[in-house]
């Protein structure tokens, strides 16, 4: 073999041996990744503070979503899953390297009960749980469809202006015509019609100040779709009331002389 010869032979086997070594190389690489693909989730940490949001609830969420490796489970659809849990208000999901993932969970405050099935949130927002069975003592709101954040905002004025009277709500009403219809905690109900309902409802708290406890109590039904009074039903038994004493207490009388005239 001659010079040239010998020259091409070693450069020949130069190339082969580098094309050796880099293949060898990237195959150690592809092992690498492959091994941090296949890396599994060992922990999946829930941070918050849970009343209602039910453990069970979450592991069924959440199973499913988890047992890929750790590379390969999808962050958002995790968030978005947990999302959908009814007493879930907001959820922020995170790896945690090398093998756990956290989640913050904020569950909602319910405020009132929306209807027979669902609950709101001081801020309008409507969701339905599993179950209403710990939230009997809140108050009832229903209202036409799309208007509960209105609806609630009108249910906190009147709530004020109950509480100036020592008076607390039981459920506002709120129908397709924007009728109102409150009834308090003694079961009184309070029909307010559609117009200047406040002020109607201002004055008749007023004159609640003339009557004793015993006949305010005695009160089923109070009527204040009227210009200028209202109507009361009273419950069954209730004696006959002495409105003339109640609006001349201390029974006095007065005497009127009217003057001659030449």
């Amino acid at each position: 073999m001659d010079r040239v010869g010998a020259k091409i032979l070693l450069v020949g086997l130069l190339v082969l041996t580098g094309l050796i070594s880099l293949f060898a190389y990237k195959n150690e690489k592809l092992t690498f990744h492959l091994k941090l693909a296949s890396l599994p989730v060992k922990y999946v940490r829930t941070e918050g503070v849970f009343q209602y949001l039910g453990k069970d609830e979450l592991r069924d969420v959440l199973e499913p979503l988890v047992t890929t490796g750790f590379f390969d489970a999808d962050m958002q659809t995790i968030q978005s899953a947990v999302a959908t849990l009814p007493w879930v208000e907001t959820v922020a999901v995170k790896r945690i390297w090398p093998d756990a993932i956290d989640i913050k969970i904020r569950e909602k405050k319910p405020y009132v009960r929306w209807g027979q099935d669902s609950l709101m949130t001081e801020q309008g927002v409507i969701f339905t749980p599993k179950s209403l069975e710990h939230h009997q003592h809140l108050m009832i709101l229903t209202g036409p469809a799309e208007q509960q954040i209105k609806v609630l905002e009108i249910l906190k004025g009147i709530k004020t202006t109950l509480a100036d009277q020592s008076l607390e709500l039981a459920e506002f009403n709120v129908n397709d015509r924007w009728a109102w219809k409150i009834k308090l905690t003694t079961g009184l109900v309070i029909l307010l019609g559609r117009d200047e309902q406040l002020k109607k409802l201002q004055r008749f708290l007023k004159t609640l100040a003339i009557l004793p406890p015993e006949q305010i109590d005695a009160m089923a039904v109070v009527d204040l779709r009227y210009p200028n009074g209202y109507a009361v039903s009273w419950l069954p038994d209730t004696p006959e009331i002495d409105w003339k004493n109640i609006a001349n207490p201390e029974n006095e009388t007065h005497e009127y002389t009217k003057a001659a005239t030449e």
